[in-house]
């Protein structure tokens, strides 16, 4: 009986060794055949929209140093002129142009300006957009129609205007920058989730029903970033009060993510031909809790819109970030965000 045991256990070991062998060399080869499958970026002509500041200035930045030739837009031309200096200085090879996304022709036009300049565009990176803050109450039809305009439609335009070249060319990658917000529709920036719900239906529709074409659609689903960007924030309501909340949310490290930490997860989902990339751990949990308890996350979310700002009656006003600045917004926190708008071209 000891004999019969004893080899029982030998043969189980030697089953639980060749197992854990079997395992170990097909990891090994799935690795070895995803770098060997990785879609290299030198030389790759790569356009990104809203390129002049914050996360799509980062995004151009690492871009540059992996070889790939950017082509950059923005509605100022200033500040599109000045990234282009900046990628310049570095070696990158760029085109800058002055574009209003949310008109069907400038897209079309810019991306003609792109193919006419490299012959040939690769890679499609919508991040333009916008942010509105404030309490349901102070939003109009108007704020809804503009967020759609810009955060949906805009890349709707440019993935259209692109696609024919992209089909020529037998190959192409779009990359949509969504957000947290378009898993879960976050209290006093209901505009911003609900174009960002949108944009995520789109990109997921559009990656099934491109890839027979050889057309690769990836739905970048980051969190709130360290990029600067509550400066720029349009803001309604009690302006001091919203803005204040945004900006130390957006600048806290507990919630908020580092932007170039962010921008080689982007880039990296591009490389390894990623469908869906979430981007922070939170953001990976949060959707995760609204597919097992979808009510336990509805409760929360009323319960998080009750403790931000109260609605004024009738301040409707939008202004933007920097122009309600106040001491309720500044602090060590808040500091980081200030410091990442200088580095990013927002100020």
């Amino acid at each position: 009986m000891s004999k019969f045991n004893s080899q029982s256990i030998s043969s189980i070991r030697k089953t639980i060794g060749w197992a854990a062998t079997g395992i170990g060399v097909l990891l090994l080869a799935n690795a070895v055949y995803k770098e060997f499958a990785k879609y290299k970026l030198e030389g790759k002509v790569v356009l990104i929209t809203g390129g002049s500041r914050g996360l799509g200035l980062v995004l151009a930045r690492a871009l540059a140093a992996r070889g790939a030739k950017l082509a950059i837009c923005s509605r100022s031309a200033d500040k599109v002129e000045l990234a282009r200096q900046e990628l310049e200085k570095t070696g990158a090879e760029v085109i800058a142009m002055p574009v209003d996304i949310t008109s069907r022709d400038q897209v079309r036009t810019m991306i003609q300006d792109v193919v006419r300049h490299y012959g040939k565009l690769d890679v499609l990176i919508n991040n333009a957009g916008i942010i509105q803050i404030g309490p349901q109450e102070a939003m109009s039809i108007e704020d809804y129609e503009q967020a759609m305009q810009t955060n949906f439609f805009a890349p709707l335009y440019a993935i259209d205007a692109a696609l024919p070249y992209f089909r020529k060319q037998g190959e192409g990658k779009v990359i949509n920058i969504t957000s947290i917000g378009g898993k879960i529709a976050m209290p006093h920036l209901l505009p911003y989730s609900a174009r960002k719900f949108a944009l995520v239906g789109l990109s997921e529709g559009m990656h099934a029903a491109l890839k027979k074409h050889n057309v690769s659609v990836t739905t970048v689903v980051p969190n709130l970033m360290r990029t600067g960007s509550p400066r720029n924030a349009m803001v309604k309501g009690d302006h001091e009060a919203e803005y204040a909340w945004f900006k130390i949310a957006a600048s806290s490290p507990l919630l908020s993510q580092h932007v170039e930490a962010a921008a080689e997860n982007i880039i990296k989902a591009i490389e390894y031909r990623a469908s869906e990339t979430v981007l922070s751990l939170s953001g990976k949990l949060a959707t995760v809790v609204k597919a097992i308890a979808p009510g336990w996350v509805s409760m929360a979310l009323s319960v998080a819109d009750r403790l931000l700002p109260d609605y004024i009656p009738g301040n409707i006003e939008t202004k933007r970030g920097y122009e309600v600045e106040s001491q309720k917004s500044q602090g060590p926190v808040a500091m980081l965000s200030d410091t990442a708008a200088a580095k990013n071209n927002q100020m």
